[in-house]
C-alpha cells in the first residue's frame, strides 16, 4: 500500500535552515507529482510547494519563494524540502502528498518549530 513517511523536522532558529525528506513506497513513485504541505496550529492546512515526476517545474507558494527549494530523488524514492531563512510563521507540522488512481495519500507529518 501507499507510504509516504516524513522525516528531517525539529526545533530551529529564526533564520536556520532544515531538510525534510518524504520517503515513499507501495507505489511507483518516479511517474507521480508530490507536494508538501503544512498546518499550523489553529489554521488550515495550506500548500508549500510541488514538483513534476522528472523533477521539473517546482511550484512555491508566495510565502515560501526564494526560501524553500523543493528536489526529489527517483532512484532513492524520497522527496525533500530544503528550508532556509526560517520564519516563526514557518512553524507547522509539514506533510507530503500525492495523488494515486485518484485517491489522496498523506503521510503522518513531521513538526518544524522555529523559535528562538
Amino acid at each position: 500500500q501507499v507510504q509516504l513517511v516524513e522525516s528531517g523536522g525539529g526545533l530551529v532558529q529564526p533564520g536556520g535552515s532544515l531538510r525534510l525528506s518524504c520517503a515513499a513506497s507501495g507505489f511507483t513513485f518516479s511517474i507521480y507529482y508530490m507536494r508538501w504541505y503544512r498546518q499550523a496550529p489553529g489554521k488550515e492546512r495550506e500548500f508549500v510547494a510541488g514538483i513534476t515526476n522528472v523533477g521539473g517545474s517546482p511550484n512555491y507558494a508566495d510565502s515560501v519563494k526564494g526560501r524553500f527549494t523543493i528536489s526529489r530523488d527517483n532512484v532513492k524514492n524520497t522527496m525533500y524540502l530544503q528550508m532556509s531563512s526560517l520564519k516563526p510563521e514557518d512553524t507547522a507540522v509539514y506533510c507530503c502528498h500525492v495523488t494515486v488512481n485518484g485517491r489522496d495519500y498523506w503521510g503522518q507529518g513531521t513538526q518544524v518549530t522555529v523559535s528562538s
